[in-house]
């Protein structure tokens, strides 16, 4: 697409391709269903605290039962720029992704999944630095605060569903966080286990390597 047909297609300004196509994506896989959604406010550019613009969360199941699949709006570029327009990545060139077993002390919603994938944001755009496949990072302190779980680190890996897709603006990648144990962190860490045999191990137990508060080290 050239800048003439760019213009054209969203001459308004107020369109938002990379969000519509991130959208568009999600349709696919949930067509009958409409996300809870939680957007920022007020919006990160005017002062607000959260980087994301938006976060989705769509309810799934495997065979162990019902889980969220939580989607991020806001590393990729959502909204019409034309000096964004036939990049190679679309801004940071990814977006985030979190599938989240329900826990009882969350209540309806897991909020504790919503402030991490915010606090990774904060991460990523202060610094600059991004994520991609096979990537590791420590979480400083348990997944969910107050509760008990072993879960204290993260791993990124592509979604299975969500494949990699080219926009206006560029690539844009879907990844999946994965939440870890400290011993599988620190074996990641030390070069004693591949991020990509865990995912094995992990496999065995979920499938879509949904994360659950309560599970104990692989």
């Amino acid at each position: 697409m050239n800048i003439e047909e760019y213009k054209t297609t969203y001459a308004d300004n107020e369109c938002s391709p990379g969000w519509d196509a991130i959208d568009s994506e999600l349709l696919k896989i949930y067509p009958n269903q409409e996300p809870k959604h939680f957007a920022a406010v007020p919006h990160y550019s005017v002062g607000g605290n959260d980087p994301l613009d938006g976060i989705s969360l769509y309810k799934a199941n495997d065979d162990h039962g019902e889980y969220f699949h939580i989607v991020t709006y806001g590393f990729s570029q959502l909204y019409y720029d034309e000096e964004s327009l036939g990049e190679d990545y679309s801004k940071f060139g990814f977006e985030l992704t979190f599938r989240v077993r329900p826990f009882a002390e969350d209540k309806e919603y897991p909020y504790w999944a919503i402030n991490l994938l915010q606090n990774l944001a904060r991460y990523v755009f202060k610094t600059g630095n991004w994520f991609d496949q096979y990537h590791y990072f420590p979480a400083n302190g348990p997944l969910r605060l107050d509760c008990e779980t072993d879960l204290v680190a993260l791993f990124f890996i592509e979604d299975s569903e969500l494949k990699t897709i080219n926009t206006v603006h560029g690539e844009v990648k879907f990844l999946q966080i994965v939440g870890i144990t400290e011993q599988e962190f620190q074996s990641i860490k030390s070069e004693e286990v591949e991020i990509k045999d865990l995912v094995i191990e992990l496999q065995k137990e979920t499938t879509m390597l949904v994360t659950d508060l309560c599970r104990k080290d692989s």
